[in-house]
């Protein structure tokens, strides 16, 4: 273990590893500072680039870039009251009061140096609980390792959203994406419909870019508001340290709280940041301030969504089971460097765990370190309209999906994935269930298959399958039992997120909407429904060992997704699955009027002319027409504007050797790089 720790600790104090995690921090800010993207969002960005470096480097990135994107979505949801992410939503409450009060600047310090310890704190944790879970975890087989994937499973489609059916759906559906392709026991071809490119399965950035990345983009696009409404942040940067140690107690608890959470599979994220604020309304001796500009409402969410990452570590590393949707992505990026999380984690690569926990402290320091030295430029940015960053972004995600397989149809499939997305956030389907339930899909089937091959169908009867068996059956049961639907007390998130989210439900089936307006989300859970039934098709006919798991999952979705269609279609209450958030939005006069299509036409006619021209005459052409037509910003900016857009583009191309999308036009015409 002291060697292992000195080789961590070597290769932690190197430059090349030191400098990787700079870069990744730098990524994680800016990934943090645009609302909406979050975690998920950016690890997708980044996985294209970690192919073929080595295996510090790219962690390195990876870590210095998770543990600071809740550091840096800090500005939107203080200066705008946006949440730049799930994790900061609980902080718009006294954040965004703050801000208006004149008091920005002692928000932010509080926030940084708040978030600075929680990160620290789940990085010790992170580094002790090594020690302590070592014989454990050799102690499993891949029996326990099965079960284990399956609690993870079960908890992530049950807590990821408020009707327990829905989750379980999700996680489901996501399941079955992620049987795409040849069978791990047999090889044989499941749910390809016959094309080449989906024989090897979906990757994972389109995944994670389509689910989150695009809908995000979209739904900002429609409402073109800038980030922040002011730049000025006022005096009470050191204040907010003080008041940050002087609740050194409250940054204790919250920090401890976050930790766990992030170790239970599923949570993450979206409720750590509610449950700490929670907490400290529930501990005030004076609760009258919160909700009004209380310091310790912006303390408590962003030391424990810091504290969140290393515990969410936690079973990533040593289980291969998510702790959050990020690292559901992190556990993909694991595997496309060769690593294998679980038992060799503590055993032969302990180092490169050590070295993960170490480099996200230190990155937690030079984070939030960054985040006070350039909080008066970021400040300024942020006040910038939207739709002038969203071309930006649109390039630089679609350019990172093209780089999974170098293929056309990647940026296809990022359409059709962004499309699920949509919806599944218009109907307020569980996005992280699906993600996760896609990540583990292969995972959980391997464990299936090797625990079967080692034990034959007697592994179910061993203890610690039993056991564990017994604590996914008991989360199932408390979170039936606990559920929040829209007949009943409104959730925090939707309190907290009122000046930009739909407003909440009323009373009654379906909360007054009519058949019509809930029409179209009847329509997205029958399709749901036919893709089950589909898949059932498709899975009696191949072997047993081929067919056992992803077949019993399709069956028991049918089910599920059948359920979900009556109860749709009868206008039965209780099920939040009945909530459209754009027609309520419509309804109630919160939305700003504009429509999905308008924001999605532009994505259309960017994928279409990168198919019949190329990707760079395509972004040039597309970057353009936008900056024209939806800021008028006029020809000479616009100009500007596009050339430094399409000059980002070459740099990151000639950089890191990648191509770009090649259209039917370069099929007939000769064109030099990086046209052609």
């Amino acid at each position: 273990m002291l060697e292992a720790m000195h080789t961590a600790l070597t290769g932690l104090m190197a430059w090349q590893h030191l400098g990787f995690m700079m870069l990744g921090i730098a990524v994680g800010l800016a990934v943090g500072i645009l609302p909406g993207l979050g975690g998920i969002a950016g690890m997708s960005l980044l996985m294209p680039f970690i192919y073929g470096m080595d295996l510090i480097s790219a962690i390195a990135m990876l870590i210095g870039m998770v543990a600071v994107i809740p550091t840096g979505d800090t500005f939107t949801s203080v200066l705008m009251g946006i949440p730049g992410s799930s994790a900061s939503q609980a902080t718009v409450l006294d954040g965004y009061p703050l801000a208006k009060k004149g008091q920005a600047a002692r928000a932010l310090s509080a926030a940084f140096t708040s978030s600075m310890l929680g990160g620290l704190f789940g990085a010790v944790l992170l580094t002790g609980f090594v020690v302590v879970a070592r014989p454990l975890i050799l102690a499993f087989s891949t029996a326990e390792l099965f079960m284990l994937a399956v609690l993870g499973l079960s908890v992530v489609g049950v807590l990821s959203g408020a009707s327990v059916i829905r989750g379980m759906v999700a996680c489901g559906l996501g399941i079955m994406v992620g049987a795409i392709g040849g069978a791990p026991a047999t090889g044989e071809s499941r749910f390809d419909l016959e094309l080449e490119y989906l024989q090897d399965g979906i990757p994972l950035v389109i995944i994670g870019l389509g689910l989150f990345a695009i809908p995000e983009l979209c739904d900002l696009m429609r409402r073109n508001k800038p980030i922040a409404n002011s730049s000025k942040l006022g005096a009470g940067w050191l204040q907010g340290m003080k008041d940050t140690f002087k609740n050194w107690f409250l940054v204790l608890r919250c920090s401890s709280l976050g930790t766990i959470i992030g170790a239970i599979p599923g949570l993450g994220g979206g409720v750590v940041d509610w449950i700490a604020y929670g907490h400290v309304v529930q501990s005030s001796k004076d609760p009258s301030q919160f909700g009004k500009g209380d310091i310790r409402g912006v303390i408590a969410p962003e030391a424990a969504n810091n504290a969140l990452q290393g515990g969410a570590l936690m079973p990533t590393l040593l289980f291969g089971i998510p702790g959050s949707g990020s690292m559901a992505v992190f556990l993909g990026g694991m595997a496309l460097l060769g690593m294998q999380p679980g038992p060799s984690m503590v055993t032969t690569d302990l180092n490169l765990t050590y070295t993960i926990a170490w480099t996200l402290a230190l990155a937690s320091i030079i984070g939030a370190l960054i985040c006070f030295f350039l909080a008066s430029p970021i400040s300024k940015l942020t006040h910038v309209p939207f739709n002038l960053i969203a071309p930006f972004m649109l390039m630089i995600i679609c350019f990172a999906a093209f780089q999974a397989r170098r293929d056309l149809n990647d940026l296809l499939l990022l359409f059709v994935v962004g499309m699920l997305g949509i919806y599944m956030r218009r109907f307020g389907w569980p996005r992280p269930a699906f993600l996760v339930g896609f990540v583990l899909s292969g995972q959980v089937e391997n464990y299936l298959y090797q625990a079967i091959q080692f034990y034959g169908w007697g592994f179910v009867q061993r203890p610690g399958v039993l056991i564990i068996g017994a604590l996914a059956a008991i989360s199932l049961l408390l979170a039936v039992r606990t559920r929040v639907s829209d007949d009943g007390a409104v959730s925090a998130s939707k309190d907290a997120t009122k000046n930009d989210a739909a407003p909440p439900v009323s009373t009654g089936p379906l909360g007054g909407l009519t058949v019509r307006e809930r029409l179209p989300q009847l329509i997205f859970t029958s399709i749901i429904f036919v893709v089950f039934g589909y898949a059932v098709i498709d899975t009696i006919k191949l072997s047993f060992l081929g067919a056992v798991f992803p077949l019993s999952t399709s069956v028991l979705m049918v089910v599920f997704s059948l359920w979900l269609v009556w109860t749709q279609w009868s206008g039965k209450p209780g099920h939040s699955s009945h909530y459209d958030q754009e027609v309520a939005a419509h309804a109630s006069g919160a939305s700003d009027g504009t429509t999905l299509w308008p924001s999605l036409r532009w994505f259309i006619f960017l994928f279409g002319m990168t198919a019949l021209i190329g990707f760079m005459l395509s972004v040039t052409i597309f970057i353009m027409s936008f900056l024209l037509a939806r800021t008028q910003l006029g020809w000479l900016k616009s100009i500007f504007y596009t050339s430094f857009c399409i000059g980002f583009m070459v740099f990151l191309g000639h950089f890191l050797v990648l191509d770009f999308p090649a259209g039917v036009l370069q099929h007939y015409v000769a064109m030099p790089w990086p046209l052609k």
